[in-house]
């Protein structure tokens, strides 16, 4: 197994044990990564809770997991594979949560996508552009295309991301972000 499955093996597992311990609310958490009808949508975990009419919702999330917190930013995939063109995940997700997670120091990011795939595209120009390499075999490698969006940006421009620290094994909610209400903080529960 490569170092980036592991990454992304170990933040699936992580955001599944904050939605478990962290959430009340929260029923069960499935694990879709390997089941090709959710890669297609690109959503990596259902979560089922009940909502506050006491109704059972599931919602469709994507992991991503990262270990370069000391940028400062977060990867926005655009393109998932240069040579195909095909689009990165950010762009088609059907997820309505993008929960990326900071693996080496436990920070959580829970960002709403119908707010800040807007956004993003919106001033997509304003970020810098990079270019990644993902092992896929013993010898070869695809390019995938991403913009480094710094995650303060992020924090005071988009209404409703959630932000959780995990130290000695507890989960801590960080302060409130600019613009986030209380409303917004139930909107996966409702």
């Amino acid at each position: 197994m490569s170092y980036t499955t592991n990454v992304a093996k170990m933040a699936a597992a992580e955001v599944t044990d904050f939605l478990e311990r962290a959430w009340p609310q929260t029923v069960v958490v499935h694990n879709v990564e390997e089941m090709p009808v959710y890669q297609e949508h690109d959503v990596d975990l259902l979560w089922t809770v009940v909502d506050r009419a006491g109704r059972m919702r599931v919602i469709p999330i994507e992991v991503k997991g990262d270990r370069y917190h000391q940028t400062g930013n977060f990867f926005f995939e655009t393109i998932s594979n240069e040579s195909r063109g095909t689009p990165g995940c950010f762009m088609y997700t059907k997820a309505k949560w993008l929960f990326y997670y900071f693996v080496e120091i436990g920070r959580l990011y829970c960002l709403p996508v119908a707010r800040v795939r807007p956004w993003f595209c919106h001033q997509m120009e304003r970020f810098e552009e990079r270019r990644t390499s993902t092992p896929v075999g013993q010898d070869e490698v695809y390019v995938t295309i991403g913009r480094l969006v710094p995650i303060q940006a992020v924090l005071e421009e988009v209404e409703g991301v959630l932000h959780f620290v995990k130290e000695d094994g507890q989960w801590r909610r960080e302060h409130r972000e600019h613009g986030e209400d209380t409303e917004s903080h139930r909107e996966g529960t409702k």
